[in-house]
């Protein structure tokens, strides 16, 4: 948790009290007894309360996201070295804070939120050593493609009054600012070695080349203007609206976009460096152990997690192999796989097509969960393609929450940007993964959860959220899915990638592997597209660590329901299995597991 800033004014009583507080004598000449001190839980809530506030305050596009409007004029520059410093000083008042309250006097989930925080705030403390902010572009996600989604009308930035238009235009001067940081901070990192791979950043300039219109009516930061609620906005508050956004994209977005452009295509690229692999930066084997831990939340060593992945993909090819001959496929499992590849009757020829499929899915199974669930968001969602401007090196699929109160539903993003890349054998797995009961039932309903603090219900953990969502993917048979062959090897290859991912990333930045070492690894033990392929592997170039979480926190829950199949015998209640998974938000894997054996002792010694 790194969004803190200084409420310590809340906590910290005066050192003289004021005259009309301080005590008065008795009929007997003696001061009142003293208030006793608030029950230890108390003051946690208190404490965590606070925090929570502190962390609107220095993520405020997050309390956007939530609903809250307060915050939706400001985007603080996260990227200088003050913000730094501030991070550092506040993250350590919070965990000296945390750390002055008695544990023992602490039960159950106070117990439980206490030590989650503490554990995230040392990690904070612990990232702070490693050089991040020198590396704030890549191609798979920036706040450069982040700000377009945001001020395209299309996401969570409301669009409602003329104070939402004005705060969108105060929030631009904060984008901007922290556009212009990173060139800074790039040139520094330049200078010091610590440089993206050429082949990532090479994508990165046409992406932000097609978000610069010179017309700002094509522009699409022009979306909230063409969206005008003419219904209560006078007239004359339209045409002052569109005259600064008209301004705004012409003279202030247009050129920070260029400067970012310009700056990366003519000087950073050509000191971008040809390894791809972060053991080859100053310190990258430690900061990628660090990025292990953090994403994984285990002390897994790579060089582990590297032949648990080799040993996952002969698994699932033997599996894949099974489904050829139950198909009567004539040939070995690589023709097999080019047959997948090439034949177009696996493939949707129009993107509308490939949307009401998933829409389609969506109605059969939101119609089979309660076989599997009890709890289940508010809201449902939406099925979306993904935004032109970043579709090119975005995943297949994706999820943004929708908010907790239930009003604004979830989005389930879908790629229409290749259609080779989706095929219709991936659809049953890929919408049980993103929307329901993968990420959509996870994220909403822990974000529901009331009784939860703040930063639990909506924070996250790489491992868990994405584990929840593997794990998702293989009820689909239980669910009543996967009945046809060629949607169940759908399900194996989906599998299969996150498998690969073990190896790959694990090997880019361990092992020294080149891109092309991955590429052609994932290309021979998948069906896959070689553009998906080429797009995983440069994701995971640029964003290490974090595709190890899917299959480790996957066998993680797997492992915990086996646990509790074995111990309750006929008295497991599947349903009930998957309530304590989700109803105390994502959880790093080891506290999980500690949460899940004492429910299962619980449950044992009621039978």
């Amino acid at each position: 948790m790194r969004y803190v800033t200084p409420l310590a004014l809340l906590f910290v009583a005066p050192l003289v009290a004021p005259l009309a507080a301080q005590a008065r004598p008795g009929t007997d000449g003696q001061a009142p007894a003293p208030k006793p001190a608030p029950p230890e839980g108390q003051k946690l809530k208190a404490l965590l309360d606070a925090f929570w506030e502190e962390s609107l305050q220095r993520n405020p596009v997050q309390a956007t996201a939530l609903g809250d409007d307060r915050y939706n004029d400001r985007f603080p520059n996260t990227l200088t070295a003050a913000w730094r410093a501030e991070d550092k000083v506040l993250t350590e008042k919070w965990l000296k804070e945390l750390k002055a309250l008695d544990r023992a006097k602490l039960a159950g989930q106070d117990l439980l939120s206490r030590d989650i925080l503490v554990r995230d705030l040392e990690e904070g403390l612990e990232s702070l050593r490693f050089p991040g902010h020198l590396l704030p572009i890549n191609q798979s996600g920036s706040v450069a493609t982040f700000f377009a989604q945001l001020g395209s009308g299309q996401g969570f930035q409301p669009f409602r009054t003329a104070k939402d238009y004005g705060d969108w235009l105060k929030r631009a001067e904060g984008v901007i600012a922290w556009m212009d940081q990173a060139i800074l901070n790039m040139r520094e990192g330049m200078a010091k070695g610590v440089v993206q791979p050429k082949v990532a950043m090479v994508k990165v300039v046409p992406q932000l080349s097609s978000l610069i219109a010179e017309d700002p009516e094509k522009s699409v930061f022009w979306g909230p203007v063409a969206a005008l609620p003419k219904t209560n906005l006078p007239a004359a508050e339209q045409a002052r609206i569109t005259a600064e956004y008209r301004s705004a994209i012409t003279g202030r977005i247009n050129p920070a976009y260029r400067r970012l452009r310009d700056f990366i295509q003519k000087e950073y690229l050509p000191a971008c460096r040809d390894s791809v692999g972060y053991g080859a930066l100053p310190d990258g084997q430690a900061w990628y152990a660090f990025r292990v831990k953090a994403m994984t939340t285990t002390d897994l060593d790579p060089a582990i997690i590297h032949e648990i992945g080799v040993k996952e993909v002969k698994r699932i090819l033997r599996e894949m192999e099974v489904v050829r001959d139950q198909v009567g496929f004539k040939g070995d499992l690589t023709a097999f796989f080019r047959h997948l590849d090439s034949d177009p009757k696996f493939y949707f020829t129009k993107a509308e097509d490939l949307l009401n499929g998933y829409r389609d899915l969506q109605k059969q199974i939101n119609a089979r969960v309660p076989k599997l669930f009890d709890v289940f968001p508010k809201a449902d969602y939406e099925v979306r393609a993904v935004e032109a401007f970043r579709a090119e090196s975005a995943a297949g699929g994706s999820y943004e929450a929708g908010s907790p109160d239930g009003k604004r539903p979830g989005i389930f993003y879908c790629n229409t940007f290749n259609l080779k890349a989706q095929p219709k054998f991936g659809m049953e797995t890929l919408s049980l993964h993103e929307a329901s009961p993968g990420h959509h039932f996870q994220v909403s309903i822990a974000q529901e959860v009331e009784g939860l603090p703040m930063f639990r219900r909506f924070g996250g953990y790489n491992a868990y959220q994405e584990g929840w969502a593997l794990y998702a993917e293989s009820l689909g048979k239980e669910l009543g899915v996967f009945t046809d062959p060629y949607q169940w090897y759908g399900r194996l290859s989906d599998e299969q990638l996150r498998a690969m991912r073990l190896v790959v990333d694990t090997g880019l930045h361990s092992k020294g592997w080149t891109r092309e070492q991955a590429i052609a690894f994932m290309r021979e033990n998948s069906s896959m597209a070689e553009s998906d392929v080429i797009s995983e592997v440069e994701r995971y170039i640029v964003w290490p660590g974090q595709a190890l979480g899917y299959k480790l926190g996957q066998f993680a829950i797997r492992d915990l329901r086996t646990e509790a199949e074995t111990a309750l015998g006929k008295k497991f209640d599947v349903k009930a299995f998957h309530r304590q998974v989700l109803i105390d938000g994502a959880l790093p894997l080891d506290v999980l597991k500690t949460k899940l054996r004492a429910w299962i002792a619980a449950e044992k010694s009621k039978h």
